[in-house]
């Protein structure tokens, strides 16, 4: 006998003691796929056969159960299940989490039963036991149908023995089709506009088959039919191109509803199908016969691309996904609904997208719209054409809304629709925000430049606290930062660090040309630049009158005076419209990475509480030591000389160090105090540039701080060819110069945005610092020769590490507010490079 058992089911072994179900179980299934009651017996109380934990074992079976099941796998239940009382909560299960249930019986007769069970001394009970379970089996013969099984299978001993358990697929599961797609919007019987469409999106017809130049695939979210003018249109050109194999369809909920009237039955001829049955009677029989079975063919919905997208005509819940049931169904066709009905005589339906929270895309029609909008993952492309609104397609997985308009409206909308809205530019579900059981615990998101990144859940809590209670408006934050990889340690006299190290690690990862900035001393910003109120509300949700924000690295506010930050975002916002970047980008706000001066505007506390206190004291100390060694040298003691020449290097380390930090400090009386050097233009309306290499980034930026010089502040940098040892020399000559008039030092990085080693992403900055700013950082006597040689044996590989999945996290953050994904998505990313920053790396790295 064949046994088909659904690739994610819940099977259900029915069978008297003594049956073989467990010899069964072993033979056709994984020991992992397997629930057995003795198993779990034995597992709570090391006895298999002990009837006195049966409720307790049978409580953790149904939990596993549950748990398998919610995890979309397939699961077994060994057990006697002979009575229905046992097998109610096995069936309630699997319907909650919508799995196909089968059944197995294994018909032994009673007396094979008994001869058995004789042969294993640790299942001695008496002969009524076995009759009973018989009596109960028998029952279930005649009751079957009425429990829910999907499928039933009886076996008699010489089938249990031949029995070949065959795995079949759902049939709504293609994770081998991976695109790309272009997904049409609920046709409804408008053939002019779908073949307009059609052309638009690059299809192209032969001999009456679709086909598309690029090996794209078409898949129809349902409703192909009535309304419109040509339905029967329709369903021939679809049905042809799903034949062909160029196409995928699901069905809509008045594509079933003709294929019930095709089929005879009974249905109220309401919504357009009347005009749909008036057409297709032109048609002969044996073509009303193809479309009826073509549409009751069609899968409820499908899940593509490794469950990456999921298309059904209502949209679906993300626990309904890849799963057959008959609520699945019904979901897939109708929707969610109160219950109730509105003033238009409509159901009211529960708006499921709004707390949609997976990972899969879900793309739908059904609920026609003015406009497609992105919400929580999920997007609505039924855009009315039926109703003179449009007809939309999204092709996937560019993201990409193509529509052309109605040619006329052919029906009246029971529900009123407004047509001449403006699409939404940015997330729609603004409010999405993360949830604390989104943060809480080990966390793991995933990044197109560096795979899985894992958050241990120590470092998750302190990212929580700084979201939660320091954060700005979390609808700004769509970017922060990544820390910065230090160069190699210089074995060079006198220095901890030098150029020539970095330029080495880049030449290694066999990069051919870098770009070496000036590192300002400043405090890193990232700043948002809306060139209107509009911008702010339209694209970020932000509708206080805002037009943007200035956030330290670490997501908070950098002023808390609104009228600082609104004046400073006022000038930048002026000097990029001069420079022409609002309109030769097309967008209405940028993304900015950016140095704020002076350092004191936001550290005055570190300088105050750490740096200034250690300049004091090492300078009293040292002319203490001065005036020890002056003494000595005046009494002539041993050895007063050589104390002479170490009180003198404590004083002239002890003055560096106080210049060094006050260099990068300077009062601030007004905004033209401030000044901001901004180094890469992120982002902008639809799109990042990280595609643009470094130089075009200060090309850009360098226009637009040409318009306000008195704030905006050029970056100093200059291209590097790494084959060129003479433009190596220059680039470390030039390094010299700036940290010897006082610079922080340069920050070097490839002159593509984004470069690679072995297909894995190499570091996109190394910093490279001068000695004097060094000294605030280890402190006033570093470079003396036992200290130096201690600091060389520091360790950099986690700080790089570090570094590296910062910033695969930062742009992953950007990417996904750009492609209109929810908020909640975006903050994934911010949320992680919040709690890297909270790893135990060494801080003066």
């Amino acid at each position: 006998m064949r046994i088909e058992v659904p690739e994610f089911s819940t099977v259900v072994v029915i069978g008297t003691s003594g049956s073989g179900k467990s010899t069964f179980c072993q033979k056709h299934f994984l020991p992992t796929e397997v629930l057995s009651s003795d198993a779990y017996r034995g597992y709570l109380c090391d006895d298999e056969d002990s009837l006195e934990v049966t409720s307790h074992a049978f409580e953790a079976l149904h939990f596993m159960l549950g748990k398998r099941l919610e995890l979309g796998r397939l699961t077994v239940i060994d057990a006697t299940n002979v009575q229905k009382e046992a097998r109610a909560p096995l069936l309630k299960i699997a319907s909650k989490w919508h799995s196909l249930k089968v059944a197995i019986v294994l018909d032994v007769p009673e007396s094979v039963c008994r001869e058995r069970n004789a042969q294993r001394p640790n299942r001695q009970f008496g002969p009524h036991v076995i009759r009973n379970q018989r009596a109960e089996l028998r029952r279930f013969f005649g009751t079957f149908k009425k429990e829910g099984f999907h499928k039933v299978y009886f076996l008699k001993p010489d089938q249990i023995e031949t029995a070949e358990v065959v795995r079949e697929r759902i049939w709504s599961r293609r994770p081998e089709e991976h695109g790309p797609f272009d997904i049409v919007g609920d046709v409804h019987g408008c053939l002019d506009e779908l073949k307009e469409l059609l052309e638009k999106l690059g299809w192209s017809a032969t001999e009456g088959a679709l086909s598309h130049a690029d090996g794209r695939k078409l898949i129809f979210v349902g409703d192909l039919v009535d309304r419109g003018p040509d339905s029967v249109g329709v369903l021939r050109l679809v049905m042809k191109t799903v034949e062909s194999g160029a196409a995928l369809c699901v069905p809509g909920n008045h594509d079933m509803k003709l294929a019930r009237a095709l089929r005879g039955k009974d249905v109220s001829r309401n919504h357009g199908l009347a005009e749909t049955l008036e057409q297709l009677e032109a048609e002969p029989p044996e073509f009303k016969t193809q479309v009826a079975d073509f549409l009751e063919a069609l899968v409820s919905h499908e899940v593509l691309d490794d469950a990456k997208l999921c298309v059904a005509h209502a949209g679906l819940r993300e626990e309904m996904q890849g799963r057959g049931s008959k609520a699945v169904r019904e979901f897939a066709l109708y929707g969610e609904t109160t219950g109730e009905i509105d003033e238009f005589g409509l159901p009211v339906r529960y708006e499921w997208a709004q707390n949609y929270r997976g990972k899969t895309m879900v793309v739908f029609g059904h609920t026609p719209i003015p406009k497609a909008e992105w919400v929580n993952n999920t997007i609505d492309i039924d855009t009315g054409c039926c109703f003179g609104g449009s007809l939309t397609a999204l092709r996937y997985p560019e993201r990409e809304l193509v529509s052309v308009e109605a040619r006329q409206t052919y029906a009246d909308p029971a529900r009123p629709i407004d047509f001449s809205g403006t699409e939404v530019e940015g997330p729609v579900s603004v409010d999405d925000v993360l949830e604390l059981k989104d943060v809480v615990g080990r966390l793991s998101i995933e990044t197109r430049l560096a795979g899985r990144i894992n958050i241990r859940e120590e470092n998750a809590i302190a990212a929580l606290e700084v979201m939660s209670r320091f954060a700005a408006d979390p609808r700004w934050l769509i970017y922060l930062p990544p820390t910065m990889a230090p160069c190699q340690t210089s074995e060079r006299d006198g220095f901890l660090e030098y150029p020539s190290e970095a330029l080495d690690y880049f030449v290694h990862m066999g990069v051919q040309k870098v770009v070496c900035e000036e590192k300002h001393m400043g405090s890193r910003a990232v700043a948002v630049v809306c060139d209107g109120p509009e911008a702010a509300a339209r694209t970020f949700g932000i509708d206080t009158g805002e037009t943007g924000i200035i956030t330290t690295r670490t997501g908070r506010r950098f002023f808390q005076e609104e009228k600082t930050e609104s004046e400073l975002l006022a000038r930048i916002r002026t000097a990029a419209a001069r420079a022409g970047l609002f309109e030769e980008l097309k967008t209405g706000w940028l993304l900015l990475d950016l140095e704020l001066m002076p350092w004191s505007a936001k550290a005055v506390s570190l300088l105050r509480e750490q740096y200034a206190p250690v300049g004091s004291a090492a300078q009293a100390s040292a002319r203490i030591w001065e005036q020890v060694a002056s003494r000595a040298v005046a009494l002539g003691l041993e050895g007063g000389a050589e104390l002479a020449v170490k009180a003198s290097e404590r004083v002239e380390s002890a003055d560096r160090f106080r210049d060094a930090y006050r260099r990068y400090c300077w009062s601030v009386n007004g905004i033209d105090d401030y000044k901001l050097a901004p180094f890469h233009l992120l982002a902008s309306e639809g799109q990042i540039h990280l595609h643009q290499n470094h130089e075009w980034h200060m090309g850009a930026l360098g226009r637009m701080c040409d318009e306000d010089p008195a704030i905006l502040r050029r970056t100093p940098y200059r291209v590097v060819d790494l084959a060129s040892e003479e433009e190596r020399t220059l680039a470390c000559d030039w390094w010299e110069d700036l940290v010897g008039s006082g610079g922080e030092g340069m920050v070097v990085k490839p002159l593509d945005f984004i470069s690679y080693h072995e297909k894995r992403v190499i570091q996109p900055a190394i910093k490279c610092r001068g000695p004097e700013y060094l000294r605030i950082i280890y402190g006033p006597e570093y470079l003396q020769p036992d200290n130096l040689a201690r600091l060389r044996q520091r360790g950099l590989n986690r700080k790089r590490a570090l570094a590296a999945r910062e910033f695969a996290l930062g742009v992953e953050a950007m990417e996904r507010f750009v492609r209109k994904e929810p908020l909640r998505r975006v903050h994934d990313c911010v949320f992680g490079i919040l709690a890297l920053e909270s790893e135990p790396v060494d801080p003066r790295l």
